[in-house]
């Protein structure tokens, strides 16, 4: 079980709220979210309530303001810990065509450049066998994040993109 803390300042001042479990509306706790601390697990956090807009996946540690997780705002609507996704191996497989059609790129580890190692700068559908995966939205690990987990994805608006830019990936490992 994962437990997180959100602030409404930064550098964990003003309100807050501890978290030990997903929450699909947090417009009642906070109003602003400009800090937080992750003591255990991974989390996946959404700008939006009920899981949707701007994702981002925080490991445990301490984050004092929203840049320090790539925020792109101060809102936080809701959250959810990362479960069943650990292992020993870790497989995603992406096509450049919508249901798993096109050129396909199979992967066991980071890529910092999808450009430089495919040679691909969109992906339309992927497929995660093993594991659970970061998508950002430029290289080195850079812009939007989409966190997918084992499953098919025949669309990149599966995995909440509104593009099938795609630019780097990383694996999400037990923290």
């Amino acid at each position: 079980m994962g437990k997180i803390e959100f602030f409404e300042d930064k550098h964990f001042q003003g309100q807050s709220y501890e978290c030990s479990t997903d929450c699909t509306d947090l417009r009642s706790y906070f109003s602003r979210c400009n800090s937080i601390k992750v003591e255990s697990g991974c989390w996946v956090l959404y700008e939006l309530p009920n899981y949707t807009g701007h994702q981002y996946i925080l490991s445990p540690g301490e984050y004092p303001d929203h840049q320090q997780w790539m925020g792109f705002n101060d809102s936080i609507k809701s959250c959810r810990c990362i479960k069943n996704v650990y292992g020993k191996s870790w497989k995603i497989r992406f096509y450049d065509k919508q249901d798993f059609g096109g050129q396909a790129a199979e992967c066991v580890d980071d890529c910092p450049s999808i450009y430089d190692t495919f040679k691909l700068r969109e992906f339309h559908s992927c497929v995660v066998m093993d594991g659970a995966w970061v998508l950002y939205e430029q290289p080195n690990y850079q812009g939007h994040q989409y966190f997918l987990e084992r499953g098919e994805y025949p669309n990149y608006t599966d995995w909440g993109a509104t593009s099938p830019a795609v630019g780097s990936f990383r694996m999400i490992k037990e923290f």
